[in-house]
């Protein structure tokens, strides 16, 4: 059976001398997969539509394991992540951490939206890497059922005015008092709290709409991240290679 859907081609895995195992985040079916035959060769008419991180439109038939792709035509190729390493590094970060979780349905559909949002601003150079992560990490575990409780301190019921603790544990926040009668010390201040509020209330066009200075930007990275691995089931070894690449020192 033929039919036709919409694709960010986030996995290609080469077999043979030209043609590629492709996985596929859609909006209808989740992740698919799909042989793209003869795509790694030039003249190819599946070339373009085909390759790493290409949202195309793809034409399919489906087979007992596997479709198999007929037509592929490139809607945004997001040409930008690929004039830096880094860009690449955070690209190939964001799918892995996707397949991990492996949405379907409206998790699929809204997890499509988001990656596809990312990497236009990835590649335009709209927003810092680190805020894009930070960003696609937690509204990513939202999206999975791990909303957060951001209202105020869970002890004291504290909003703000302090500095705060975010238990990446429980996703929940204690304020500076309270954390330290746990033994623990504030993990954000008071703009990174805000940020992690925003990324997770805010309707999906404005979830980017905000700046940070570097050490509450850095904040907030550090406890979307912590928040978003404990929640996977393994590790991500793309997450090291863009530390390597974009920690100081390294």
């Amino acid at each position: 059976m033929r039919s036709v859907m919409m694709g960010l081609v986030l996995r290609q895995t080469k077999v043979k001398e030209a043609d590629c195992i492709l996985t596929i985040l859609t909006p209808e079916k989740g992740l698919i997969s799909a042989v793209a035959r003869g795509c790694l060769r030039l003249k190819s008419r599946l070339f373009s539509g085909c390759g790493l991180f290409c949202y195309s439109e793809f034409s399919l038939f489906e087979g007992r394991s596997l479709y198999t792709v007929d037509e592929a035509q490139v809607q945004n190729n997001f040409f930008g992540l690929r004039q830096s390493v880094e860009g690449m590094a955070l690209a190939m970060y964001l799918a892995e951490m996707t397949l991990a979780l492996s949405p379907v349905g409206e998790e699929a559909a809204a997890q499509l939206r988001l990656m596809l949002n990312s990497f236009y601003l990835l590649s335009q150079n709209k927003k810092s890497p680190a805020q894009i992560k930070a960003v696609y990490e937690l509204r990513t575990a939202c999206g999975m059922g791990y909303m957060p409780d951001l209202l105020c301190c869970k002890k004291c019921g504290r909003y703000d005015g302090t500095p705060f603790r975010f238990d990446m544990e429980t996703g929940s926040l204690l304020c500076a008092e309270c954390a330290g009668q746990e033994g623990e010390s504030p993990n954000l201040d008071g703009a990174a709290l805000t940020a992690l509020r925003h990324i997770a209330l805010s309707e999906d066009k404005k979830i980017f709409s905000f700046t940070l200075k570097e050490e509450s930007l850095q904040r907030l990275g550090a406890v979307t991240e912590g928040y978003i691995l404990r929640r996977l089931d393994r590790p991500l070894k793309s997450l090291n290679f863009w530390k390597n690449l974009t920690l100081p020192g390294q």
